[in-house]
């Protein structure tokens, strides 16, 4: 938990990226859809679809380059629209995820690796001294 914790600022600021961009890449798909739904096969995309093509693959590429930051630093983007967020790690000798979300002061929560953020529980239920990164 606190190498996880020790990666938050940058953790935090990457998630804030992300939420952002995910919002971006939204709208711009939608743009997009929208556009190309009123175009006809036989005459291919408008220049205006295309420029919001374009976009739509800016974003994605941004984001992708997020999700690659994360996963350097250790951990893994679990919710694009929350920044949710987490790290590997074991409690009380098995593996688990050390969970986390945008707008959280620390690393407080973990759940097992196959519940997801549904079984989300709190480290101070098992108590902190149990935990550790992997």
């Amino acid at each position: 938990m606190e190498d996880a914790n020790k990666t938050l600022p940058l953790v935090r600021r990457i998630a804030a990226d992300v939420v952002e961009d995910y919002r971006v890449w939204k709208e711009a798909l939608f743009r997009y859809e929208l556009s190309a739904a009123g175009e006809r096969a036989e005459t291919g995309e408008s220049e205006e679809t295309l420029h919001l093509r374009q976009a739509v693959d800016a974003v994605a590429e941004r984001i992708n380059g997020y999700i690659a930051e994360l996963e350097q630093v250790g951990c893994v983007l679990k919710g694009f629209e929350e920044g949710l967020v987490d790290f590997p790690g074991t409690l009380d000798g098995r593996e688990v995820y050390l969970c986390w979300k945008l707008g959280e002061p620390e690393v407080a929560y973990w759940h097992p690796v196959d519940a997801g953020f549904q079984g989300r529980q709190s480290l101070e239920s098992v108590g902190a001294t149990n935990s550790e990164d992997a």
